[in-house]
């Protein structure tokens, strides 16, 4: 390994569970008011999961009193607290950016 290879290998966390496009999770962000730090959560559903190693981001969507709210997470960030797993979906595909366009409620099959 390289010297890069080295000190990005070190950033990369391992506390964090497996999870995948179509899961539904809870991710705890660290978030700092003034002199307070606090966790916010927010819950949603996976519809994208970008690169890989230090730089791999994941894309969470959920619908708030009517309007879709999307967040793009880094996954070895230091302001995610935790990552939990509430449903595991089971999906055809690897983005699920057509979830965009629906205007109701969508439904993933769970996986057994």
């Amino acid at each position: 390994m390289n010297k890069l290879e080295k000190i990005t290998q070190s950033q990369i966390r391992d506390d964090l569970p497996e999870f995948k496009v179509g899961y539904t999770v809870i991710v705890g962000c660290k978030i700092i008011e003034k002199k307070k730090e606090r966790i916010q959560n927010f819950e949603g559903i996976v519809i994208a999961r970008k690169g890989h190693g230090v730089s791999e981001t994941f894309t969470v969507r959920s619908t708030k009193y009517g309007v879709g709210v999307e967040r793009t997470f880094p996954i070895n960030s230091p302001n995610i607290a935790s990552i939990t797993v509430v449903k595991k979906g089971k999906v055809r595909r690897a983005k699920l950016y057509f979830l965009r366009s629906r205007k109701s409620q969508y439904k993933i099959k769970e996986e057994r």
